[in-house]
C-alpha cells in the first residue's frame, strides 16, 4: 500500500484541497504586506492542520458516526459561507475606513488568531468530505494521507502568504480592500460549488 501511487494521489488530493487556503493566504499577504517570516509560517502551518485534521475527523465519522456526519453534511457549505464572509467583510471594511491613510509605512492590520483560525476552519471544512475517500484505508494509512495533504497545504500557502505580500506593497491601502473582496469570493464559491455539485 505505501507506494508511489499512493503518495502521488495524496499530494495531488493535498493540491486540490488546499486551493481555498491558497487564496485566502494569498489575500492574508496582500493585507498584511511586511509580515515577519514567523508569522508566515504560523500561518501556512495553520491551514496545514486543519487540512490535516479534516480529513481524519471525516476518516473517524466514517468509522464511528456515520449517521451523525450524514446529517451534518448539508450544513457544510454555509459555515465555509458564514465564516468567509465575516472574516472577508470584516477587512473589506477596515480598508474602506483606512483608504485615505498615505502613511507609506503603514501595514495592513494583522489577523488575530481567532481569524485565522476561522479561516483555517472555513478553507478545509470541506476536506472533512475526503474522510469518504480514505475511508478504505486503515487508521495508519489515513493519517499518513493527512500528513502528507497538510505538508503540501503548508508550501501552497507559504507561496500565497509571499505573492500577496509582494502585490500587498504595491497596492498598500487599496491591499486591504482586495483582501476582503478575495474571502468573500472564496465563501460565495465554496457554497455555490457546494449547491451544484461543481
Amino acid at each position: 500500500m505505501w507506494s508511489v501511487k499512493f503518495f502521488t494521489t495524496a499530494a495531488l488530493l493535498g493540491a486540490g484541497l488546499a486551493m481555498d487556503a491558497f487564496s485566502v493566504s494569498t489575500a492574508n499577504g496582500l493585507n498584511e504586506p511586511k509580515m515577519k517570516a514567523g508569522r508566515m509560517y504560523l500561518m501556512a502551518g495553520t491551514f496545514a492542520f486543519f487540512q490535516f485534521a479534516m480529513p481524519m475527523a471525516g476518516w473517524f465519522c466514517v468509522h464511528e458516526i456515520l449517521n451523525l456526519f450524514q446529517k451534518f453534511q448539508p450544513f457544510i457549505p454555509w459555515i465555509a459561507l458564514i465564516l468567509l464572509l465575516f472574516i472577508g467583510g470584516k477587512m473589506l471594511i477596515e480598508g474602506i475606513r483606512n483608504k485615505d491613510e498615505t502613511d507609506e509605512d503603514k501595514d495592513g492590520a494583522k489577523l488575530g488568531a481567532g481569524a485565522l483560525i476561522i479561516q483555517g476552519v472555513a478553507t478545509s471544512i470541506d476536506a472533512l468530505s475526503v474522510g469518504f475517500t480514505i475511508a478504505r484505508l486503515n487508521a495508519l494509512q489515513a493519517f499518513v494521507e493527512s500528513v502528507v495533504i497538510a505538508v503540501v497545504t503548508f508550501f501552497i500557502c507559504v507561496g500565497g502568504v509571499t505573492i500577496g505580500k509582494k502585490f500587498g506593497t504595491r497596492f498598500s491601502n487599496k491591499a486591504s480592500v482586495l483582501g476582503g473582496v478575495i474571502l468573500i469570493g472564496i465563501g460565495i464559491w465554496i457554497f455555490v460549488s457546494n449547491k451544484l455539485g461543481l
